[in-house]
This record gives structure tokens, C-alpha cells and sequence, in this order.
């Protein structure tokens, strides 16, 4: 098991397009090998970052996701200009080469 935190900047007025689109990535995980659960967060002091974690069976798993049309199809940062910048993922745990760390939050 491996979870993967996925951290989000996006433009002020853009956070409800952001969580519809967010609604889609996840419909599209449940059907995905490999995907346990996944849930968003939002930074209560700065309401444009998000934490999305994500729990996988493995980091390839993650990986595949990510590489797949499924994800892509889902997606519109892009075109829909949602994001401030480049997101960032972080593993925590089970396959992480960099070392075992924790998930910053603590019910995972």
C-alpha cells in the first residue's frame, strides 16, 4: 500500500470548477487496479490549496492512473486555466524509494 498526496494551487474563483472536475478524477479511480480510496482537502487558510490523497496498491498502480486516457479524459486544468501552477505529488509510505514517511494527515 502506498498513498499519494497530491498538492493543489488554483486560481481564486476557479476552487468549485476545481472540485467539480476533482468529482470526475475520482469516479474515474474507483473503476481503476490498483485504487483504495481517495479524499480532498482544503487548506482552511488559504482556500486556493488543496491536498488530494489517494491510497494505491502501489506506486506503478498510481502511476498507470495517471499515464492512462481515463485520467486524461477527466482532466482540464489546462483548458479550463483552474491551476496557479504546476501540482505536486508527494508518496508517502509502502513503495517510496526516498524513504517511508507519513501522510500528513492522520486518519490515513
Amino acid at each position: 500500500m502506498v498513498t499519494i498526496g497530491m498538492n493543489y494551487n488554483v486560481l481564486p474563483g476557479k476552487e468549485e470548477t476545481f472540485e467539480n472536475a476533482f468529482n470526475k478524477v475520482v469516479k474515474a479511480m474507483d473503476g481503476m487496479e490498483g485504487h483504495s480510496k481517495t479524499n480532498m482537502f482544503c487548506d482552511i487558510n488559504d482556500k486556493q490549496h488543496y491536498l488530494i490523497v489517494s491510497d494505491w496498491s502501489s506506486k506503478p498502480a498510481f502511476d498507470s492512473f495517471i499515464a492512462s486516457d481515463t485520467f486524461k479524459s477527466v482532466t482540464n486544468w489546462g483548458t479550463e486555466e483552474i491551476l496557479s501552477g504546476r501540482p505536486s505529488h508527494q508518496v508517502y509510505g509502502g513503495d517510496n524509494p526516498t524513504g517511508a514517511g507519513k501522510c500528513p494527515v492522520g486518519a490515513h
